[in-house]
């Protein structure tokens, strides 16, 4: 097999990678928005993925979730069938990070053996794994906040592990574009001035998605379902109104709210720009996907506030937000691999 065709492939098969983890984005937004997440109170690594099978599991599997403060405080009363209907979303979404890591591991493993990895990925690849397992346990270690006194998952935890899951789809992204450029002869040339943006700007959505983290933790998109105005005014009173002031960034719902428009305003105007500076060195693909996912998410983002969050929006919403960072790192790999062949 030659350089190229090794290329192609591994870049073949991390696409398919990234193409499940957006599923799994978007099955997390779901898992989140029907408060699924706490349905199941054990985490079993390996025995979890068979699901209860019979009456007598599925009772025994329902008494312990009894216990837990969700049902106590929250869903006291609810019978098994309700039970059951929560359990399905956290238990698919828990399989289907398993079915993630064994589609990782499993063709990394026969790759290298077969020795169809370029030796300067490597480590990469390694780095990637190591992390998808710090997911797996960052994701337990976000549910455990959530079973004690107050049922809710914390903020701080859901940001990280929907950071990590958006760091590593990116990071494979990256690569796999890298990758097929390689296979297809590109050139790679310095990069001009507007490729650093790109960059920044990859970094400024990655911040955003992180910020929609903390909206959703504290659940602000609640608070105020109205746009442009938040209510009666443009600027609502209350703003960093805790002690210490930056405390509010994280968990006053006003501030959360108020800082997540804010920024999106900002990153508007700014990838606008960048489209438009796309489009005049001619590569207008990369503009118009660009664009395309900056419209879709805007829309999704006011539609679900003035809708109160409906369950497929505000996942389409969460999911906008891994796309349209695939556009810009696709446009910003544009600008890096000139049109040139090797």
């Amino acid at each position: 097999m030659t350089a190229r065709a090794k290329e192609r492939l591994i870049a073949n098969w991390l696409m398919l990678c990234c193409l499940v983890i957006l599923g799994m984005i978007l099955l997390g937004g779901v898992t989140r928005l029907t408060h699924s997440g706490l349905s199941m109170v054990e985490w079993r690594p390996l025995l979890g993925i068979i699901p209860p099978l019979t009456e007598a599991e599925w009772m025994r599997v329902f008494n312990e979730y009894k216990l837990s403060p969700e049902y106590q405080l929250i869903n006291f009363g609810m019978d098994l069938d309700g039970f059951k209907s929560i359990f399905l979303y956290e238990y698919l979404h828990r399989v289907l990070g398993r079915l993630i890591g064994l589609l990782y591991f499993l063709p990394l493993v026969y790759f290298w053996i077969k020795g169809r990895i370029p030796s300067d990925v490597k480590g990469r690849l390694v780095v990637f794994l190591i992390l998808g397992g710090c997911q797996g346990l960052l994701g337990w270690y976000m549910v455990k906040s959530g079973l004690v006194e107050d049922p809710r998952v914390s903020q701080y935890r859901l940001a990280a592990h929907l950071g990590l899951a958006i760091f590593l789809y990116c990071c494979l992204v990256w690569l796999a574009f890298e990758l097929h450029a390689r296979a297809r002869g590109v050139q790679k040339h310095i990069q001009t001035a507007v490729s650093p943006y790109a960059l920044g700007l990859v970094a400024l959505v990655f911040i955003m998605a992180l910020s929609g983290a903390l909206v959703a933790g504290t659940r602000a998109g609640f608070a105020y379902s109205t746009w442009p105005l938040m209510g009666n005014s443009f600027i609502p009173e209350g703003l960093y109104s805790m002690t210490p002031w930056w405390r509010s960034i994280f968990e006053d719902i006003t501030t959360v709210q108020f800082n997540h428009r804010m920024f999106a305003y900002l990153l508007v105007v700014i990838v606008g720009l960048f489209s438009f500076h796309l489009w005049r060195r001619a590569l207008k693909l990369p503009a118009i996907l660009v664009m395309t996912a900056l419209s879709a998410q805007v829309v999704l983002g006011i539609s679900a506030l003035l809708m109160h969050v409906p369950v497929s929006i505000g996942a389409a919403h969460q999911v906008g937000a891994a796309i349209l960072l695939t556009t810009l790192i696709f446009a910003e790999r544009s600008l890096v691999w000139s049109a040139g062949r090797a």
